[in-house]
């Protein structure tokens, strides 16, 4: 009698520890919150333009890509913020991109002040999930220009690498989790459906840096404790949003920048601020800001469970 191959054993150095289960009972559930990601079609929006005297460059639009391009997509603002021949820089916005943008700005030599209406952790970017998706909701396929990729790849570089010198720090504001994706569907029945799932035509680009992050590993039955068909397991940059931001922040400040609580309703109140030139990183808020109805508002209900310690990686089920 011909006997069935036993199914594959993970090497001994990629066996799975003990996962705690995640104690998700609706009773835990203490806080749920709407965060309406700033979804440009055409991608963010990293122009130059004049307001009266003032030279404005914009940096929004990033979808749910904020957290994790925002150091590139600053690096792209900053210089051509500092083209100007300024060194008295003015940002709008407190969140992701206008913290990220101060800092390089200061980096690269400019006095800077910060005008916004909150800072963390009232901004909407702090209740992201912390995860690295530097191309969820960036764009539309058809309605980039041909250079974009290219450009999304040097922020998304960019960035990541950022993000390498923030790894070991106290609180562990950026580290590496595993996430676990679970599904009944083997994988080409999961990409059939994904393609029926995204019917938006939302760009894809995490191709074009495969390379940056482990390959995803195809977990064999019985070597996990999930009672899906099949699974698989990758490791991914996870933000701590809470202490990150709050590093950020200290960070700016104790290079001398300043905060001054302000709101903005209409572009002529630009007027109002000592600097020639401007950095306006104010997300989904460049809607009513700019009267830009380029943006619109994508997907970000998340519902906050009590902390557990013990667990520390990602669950995804489809």
């Amino acid at each position: 009698v011909r006997r069935a191959a036993a199914p594959p054993a993970l090497s001994p150095y990629d066996l799975i520890p003990k996962l705690m289960p995640i104690r998700a009972q609706p009773d835990r559930i203490f806080r749920v919150t709407v965060c309406l990601r700033p979804f440009r079609a055409a991608g963010p929006r990293l122009e130059v333009e004049q307001v009266g005297d003032k030279t404005v460059v914009h940096n929004y639009g990033h979808g749910g890509s904020g957290w994790s391009l925002s150091w590139g997509s600053s690096s792209i603002a900053v210089e051509k913020a500092m083209a100007a021949g300024e060194r008295d820089v003015a940002v709008i916005g407190c969140g992701a991109l206008g913290l990220t943008s101060a800092i390089l700005l200061q980096r690269a030599g400019a006095k800077v002040t910060i005008y916004a209406k909150d800072r963390p952790p009232e901004v909407r970017s702090a209740r992201a999930t912390g995860s690295w998706t530097p191309d969820s909701r960036i764009a539309l396929t058809n309605s980039v220009p041909p250079d974009f990729p290219a450009l999304w790849e040097k922020m998304c570089r960019n960035s990541f690498h950022t993000y390498e010198s923030y790894l070991g720090m106290a609180g562990n504001p950026v580290e590496w989790t595993d996430r676990y994706a679970l599904s009944d569907m083997s994988p080409a029945e999961a990409q059939v459906n994904r393609g029926r799932d995204d019917a938006l035509g939302f760009a894809h680009y995490q191709d074009r840096v495969a390379d940056l992050t482990p390959h995803s590993q195809d977990l064999p039955p019985g070597s996990h404790p999930f009672p899906t068909r099949y699974a698989t397991r990758n490791s991914s940059l996870t933000f701590n949003i809470a202490g990150y931001s709050r590093q950020l922040v200290t960070d700016f400040l104790v290079e001398g920048g300043k905060i001054e609580r302000f709101e903005f309703h209409s572009p002529s109140e630009l007027s109002q601020v000592g600097q020639k030139v401007v950095i306006n990183a104010t997300g989904y808020g460049a809607r009513a800001l700019w009267k830009d109805e380029s943006i619109i508002p994508v997907r970000g209900q998340i519902a906050w469970l009590i902390p557990q310690p013990e667990v520390n990686y990602g669950v995804i089920y489809k």
